[in-house]
């Protein structure tokens, strides 16, 4: 029995695993274990393609189980997540049509799924990606009630602006969006150990240190942002 086949798979569904259990706390309203076994998952999910590459033991399984468990950790969970933001939000009304507004969060998951499935038929996405990645859109949307329970208290304008059911459900039709958006979106790898072949990636790196040093959990938004923006700009202007 070759053991080594079935490493990386297990870490799959360990990541699976941490996605069913962050639904949990979801529903409790616990989201700060919710997103931490989110990053828990996404990491376990980095580890599973690595030890495939080092065991060399890739195949079609592990691809399928892999969008499978991105599907639950980050697909469902930040739909899970914007779901109850809605449902909990100052302006919420629970009668007529609008009792059923807060299912437009699943917006997110929708968009979640279209994305991973057109990412195991893209050939394009092998050293960098087009569109916002899965997990870094469900840190995106699960830091969003962080900072609203960290930051509300500071800042008044913050809170008016994550009870507002009108700017999440344009956040989560954001977030559908630039998850399938044809934006190529620089490679985080380092290939080459000089600053000129690298200066976007430790810029990104350097601002996204400075981020989490001062701003905690606001600098997670902060940064998916700025990736972005970051590379349209490098699309626009510094690849010519």
């Amino acid at each position: 029995m070759n053991i080594k086949k079935h490493i990386p798979n297990t870490i799959t569904l360990l990541n699976l695993f941490c996605g069913c259990i962050a639904l949990v706390f979801v529903s409790k309203d616990q989201f700060e274990m919710a997103f931490f076994f989110v990053c828990l998952g996404i990491f376990l999910d980095f580890f599973d393609g690595f030890f495939a590459r080092l065991f060399k033991v890739s195949g079609p399984l592990g691809l399928q189980l892999d969008s499978l468990a991105d599907m639950v950790t980050s697909g469902v969970v930040p739909g899970f997540v914007m779901f109850k933001m809605m449902q909990s939000s100052s302006v919420y009304m629970s009668e007529g049509y609008l009792q059923f507004f807060p299912y437009l969060g699943f917006i997110i998951t929708l968009g979640s799924c279209f994305r991973l499935a057109k990412f195991n038929i893209d050939t394009r996405q092998t050293d960098s990606f087009i569109g916002l990645p899965t997990p870094a859109n469900a840190l995106f949307i699960l830091s969003l009630p962080l900072v609203k329970e960290y930051y509300s208290g500071e800042s008044l304008m913050i809170l008016e602006i994550l009870t507002e059911k009108w700017v999440l459900l344009l956040i989560s039709l954001f977030s559908a969006y630039i998850l399938n958006a044809e934006i190529p979106l620089f490679s985080l790898k380092i290939k080459k150990f000089n600053f000129k072949d690298n200066a976007l990636q430790v810029i990104f790196l350097i601002s996204s240190i400075l981020f989490l040093v001062f701003l905690d959990y606001l600098a997670i938004p902060l940064v998916i942002i700025f990736y972005v923006l970051l590379s349209v700009i490098n699309n626009k202007f510094l690849k010519k």
